[in-house]
């Protein structure tokens, strides 16, 4: 998606806002050893020629920028995220330019990435600007807020002081019941990245959120304790209403002990639940030196000794992303954060299954 076509689309946008700008050497510079390149280089290319083709002082360079979103061609995320990461590189001894040329990118390619370079250096000032994109009117600049300012934000460098709970919550507090569900789920990815190093920090936000009410506040809260729910964190259970520890596996029957790479693994299990309320199931895959664990699903029990029998099948496609080598491997069932039954399988190459 990083290609001519966007390329051009963003050449346009800034000859159209500076006369002088070298179009076609840009085009042709940006172009050059892009093929090969995977996303993230390919932008950071882009953004090379555009620095190359902007010999500007940062300020002038800002308000081009910023003229090519106001009157050029419509950018997009493929065409305009370049130009937020010429800004994460050529604005950092300009906060206010550089934050500004943000707001103005980001309802077209988020800036959530380039804001991160500012957050690092500027701490206090780039946070108060962040304070001011929640009171926005615009739900992208909103979500920009909370989405930039993420302990763990996926693909973002990482800021030290962005892990320690405490200085985005004003944002959080703001945002949690946003008319936008745009902007709740990053409110509630921004808690769930909270939780994985300060779980009872996150857990004491939610419990205030949900004494604090709101339209949305429960759809938040249940995607924002996904990740403690995974791992079985009582308070998170009892959180949502679920009995940590709760329930039994009465069956466990898979549909064969021996699968290959590529195949799926084919099991049903039948639980009976130890209380009222919510019955959280997930499953764990086991190797040496692996645990992965994966939701199954959830059922709302009337009393202990409801009975539910739910079907699932897992697959072993080979992925980029993760290695699974053939060998044994342990498949658990876990009923309310405790697992409840165990049962082995044997991952097996392609070509020994057919042998």
């Amino acid at each position: 998606m990083i290609n001519l076509q966007s390329v051009s689309v963003l050449a346009d946008g800034l000859a159209a806002a500076w006369g002088r700008f070298p179009r076609d050497r840009f085009v042709e510079q940006a172009l050059a050893g892009l093929d090969g390149l995977e996303l993230k280089a390919r932008v950071t290319h882009v953004a090379t020629a555009l620095h190359d083709a902007l010999p500007l002082p940062y300020p002038e360079a800002a308000e081009l920028v910023r003229e090519c979103v106001r009157s050029g061609p419509r950018l997009d995320m493929w065409s305009g995220w370049p130009a937020t990461e010429h800004t994460a590189g050529r604005g950092l001894d300009h906060l206010h330019e550089a934050m500004d040329t943000l707001a103005v990118l980001t309802p077209h390619a988020t800036g959530e990435f380039a804001v991160r370079p500012y957050l690092e250096r500027y701490r206090d000032d780039a946070l108060k600007i962040m304070y001011g994109w929640a009171e926005s009117p615009d739900e992208h600049l909103r979500r920009l807020a909370s989405e930039g300012s993420r302990p763990r934000l996926p693909w973002a460098g990482r800021v030290g002081w962005l892990m320690t709970p405490g200085p985005t919550l004003p944002l959080l507090d703001r945002l949690r019941d946003d008319p936008s569900e745009y902007v709740r789920r990053s409110v509630a990815n921004h808690v769930n990245d909270l939780a994985k190093d300060h779980p009872e920090a996150a857990i004491r936000l939610l419990a205030r959120w949900r004494s604090d009410g709101g339209s949305h506040v429960e759809k938040v809260l249940r995607h924002a304790v996904r990740g403690l729910l995974r791992s079985g964190h009582p308070e998170a259970l009892t959180l949502v209403g679920a009995t940590p520890g709760s329930g039994a596996v009465e069956g466990l029957v898979l549909e064969a002990d021996t699968v290959p790479v590529g195949g799926k693994l084919g099991f049903t299990v039948t639980v009976t639940a130890g209380a009222a309320g919510p019955v959280l199931l997930k499953y764990a895959v086991r190797r040496t030196g692996s645990r992965r664990v994966f939701h199954l699903g959830q059922r709302e029990a009337a009393g202990p000794g409801d009975t539910f029998t739910v079907r699932k099948s897992h697959s072993f496609r080979p992925v980029t992303t993760r290695d699974e080598p053939p060998g044994a491997r342990e498949l658990d069932v876990i009923v309310n954060g405790r697992v409840a039954a165990t049962i082995p399988f044997t991952l097996v190459a392609a070509t020994d299954f057919l042998s």
